[in-house]
């Protein structure tokens, strides 16, 4: 049992013993909940609010303070103190460092992992690039996010289907058809790439002002996609191969994967069953020569299913998506790690499937996120303005290679460790702000050795480890936890300590940065402890303890930065 749920339990004990006729008394986990870590360590390691029981007990929350302190019968706490309605605990150093060093050293870096989510299935949509584009930077959020959960469900013992649903349908496949024919070689794309695609998607456009018969053409590529015609789909196919070629080399320097491709093709031949449900269930009425489902008792605008032309959307796909995941899968969450400005059209997606009768539709959620700029520049595709993430990724590393060829020119394997620091502070930085604010990547702030960034916790790993490998040249006594009672110790601890409800939180509000602050805060704590103490020195039990500390704390930061899919070197 943790500190925090330990105290609950003993609070709500003393409660009974101070008001046992009393009803509406919060029951410990809620207790659990209402307990903070008060601004000033001076103020005490816990509080608790006692405005909470104002109401059943009709009494006055300074009242209730007190009472509670005069009622504590509790050794585990050093002391206890009301101070203007609440209970602030003081622990008993040596007993909480002791309980929670051989609790850490026991799970080691599995501390804050959990069997909570044992038989329950979470699907994440995320990335979901586009065929026959580059990978940009506007899909690192997406694809981090999403990842980080992944991560940290599997942590909690979920089971986690990742989904990479393909953005490979449209017309667009048709004038890229067409464009291949007429201008390119299947040794300049084999050559070239998603680039050299590119290249001839936009020469579609430059022509087709020219030429709007082109248009035409393109559109009628892409009707013989959708007829299974075989060249046609021989062409669609070759295009997805090599885009998602290019894409596994971003993928592998992200050290991300997924379970499933299946994108929006995927559920063509899916989507007339979906439709003639809607039918059947009478939700679709005709607007303008298109079929909808009217959203209007929900302010909301129609969600449009069928265009004029017999066409589908991507709403359609996407209700049809759901309906397929929920029936292979049964998840408990299906999550969307989707940029923000798709708010309605999810919005309109789920409350379609709640209307088709699907109680899990409640179940979907849109993980928003916001935009990304680039040293205060923002990026648009139409105007040029990108920065392809295969770039990025591979100018950190070099930059990061730069700085510890200045700073650590004697470092073994330098370039893993550059690439380790590098993508490590690419991510840092999509991670370590809520999903919703904006990003603005700036090269001075990722790489900042000295700052809260990915190489500066990094770095405090490395520096664990290095006093780890000195601390190996020697054997130790057991520890004297009394070596653990200092100011600088007892913040590292209790930090640490609160690193499983820092996961469980992560989960709950879909939000990885909370585990990347939770991170840094470890690593300024430990480098704190590290200025004011010297590890190795002094009677061998006290610095065995130190050494139990920094071994906790090396194994606490690799955990932190797992989840949010960072790498930890150990020598840098």
């Amino acid at each position: 049992m943790d500190m925090m749920t330990r105290i609950a339990t003993l609070i709500s004990e003393t409660m009974k013993n101070l008001w046992p006729e009393t009803a509406g008394l919060p029951a410990p986990e809620e207790l659990r909940g209402l307990l903070a870590v008060p601004p000033d360590p001076k103020m005490g390691d816990y509080a608790f609010p006692c405005f909470r029981l104002a109401k059943a007990l009709r009494t006055a929350p300074p009242k209730i303070a007190e009472s509670l302190c005069a009622g504590w019968q509790h050794g585990e706490v050093a002391r206890v103190e009301p101070v203007n309605g609440y209970m602030n605990f003081f622990l008993n150093r040596v007993h909480f460092a002791e309980e929670l060093m051989e609790e850490l050293a026991a799970k080691k870096e599995r501390f804050g992992a959990s069997e909570e989510g044992k038989g329950k299935t979470i699907c994440l949509d995320y990335s979901s690039i586009n065929i026959a584009k580059r990978f940009h930077i506007g899909h690192l959020s997406t694809t981090m996010i999403g990842h980080s959960l992944k991560r940290i469900y599997d942590f909690l013992g979920y089971r986690t289907v990742g989904i990479n649903h393909l953005g490979d349908w449209g017309t667009q496949f048709g004038k890229m058809i067409c464009a291949y024919k007429k201008w390119g070689t299947k040794e300049e794309v084999e050559q070239g790439g998603v680039a050299a695609l590119e290249a001839l998607y936009v020469r579609f456009h430059e022509e087709a002002e020219k030429d709007p018969a082109l248009e035409d053409e393109g559109r009628a590529w892409f009707k013989k996609i959708e007829d299974g015609d075989e060249e046609a789909l021989s062409i669609f196919t070759w295009f997805k191969e090599i885009t998602l070629k290019d894409a596994a080399r971003v993928y592998d320097l992200l050290g991300v994967s997924f379970d499933s491709y299946a994108g929006e093709s995927f559920y063509i031949d899916k989507m007339e069953p979906v439709i003639q449900e809607l039918r059947d269930k009478n939700l679709l009425t005709q607007s303008e020569g298109a079929w909808v489902v009217d959203l209007s008792e929900d302010n909301m605008p129609p969600c449009l299913i069928i265009k004029k032309d017999g066409a589908t959307i991507y709403a359609t796909r996407d209700i049809t998506a759901a309906v397929y995941r929920q029936n292979t899968y049964h998840f408990d969450k299906c999550l969307y790690v989707v940029a923000y400005q798709q708010d309605l059209h999810f919005r309109q997606v789920f409350r379609v499937l709640e209307k088709m009768g699907y109680a899990w539709a409640r179940d979907c959620v849109h993980v928003s996120f916001g935009m990304v700029s680039f040293e205060g520049a923002a990026l648009s595709t139409r105007k040029g303005n990108t920065v392809h993430l295969e770039d990025l990724l591979n100018q950190s590393v070099q930059k990061a290679l730069e700085i510890i060829e200045e700073k650590s020119p004697n470092l073994e394997d330098k370039e893993n460790v550059a690439r380790q620091v590098g993508i490590g502070a690419v991510i840092y930085t999509d991670l370590s702000n809520s999903r919703i604010k904006d990003i603005d990547f700036r090269w001075d702030r990722a790489l900042n050795f000295d700052g809260e960034s990915g190489p500066y916790v990094q770095y405090t790993h490395a520096r664990c480890c290095s006093v780890l490998r000195k601390a190996a040249e020697q054997s130790w006594p057991a520890p004297d936890w009394n070596a653990l009672t200092d100011d600088e110790a007892q913040s590292l601890l209790r930090l640490m300590s609160r690193f499983p409800d820092v996961v469980r939180e992560a989960a709950e509000k879909y939000e990885p940065f909370m585990i990347t602050r939770a991170v840094t805060d470890i690593a300024q704590a430990f480098n704190k402890y590290y200025y004011e103490h010297r590890i190795l020195d002094g009677e061998p039990a006290q610095a065995a303890a130190r050494i139990a500390l920094t071994r906790a704390t090396a194994e606490q930061i690799k955990a932190g930065l797992y989840l949010i899919g960072i790498e930890a070197p150990e020598r840098m």
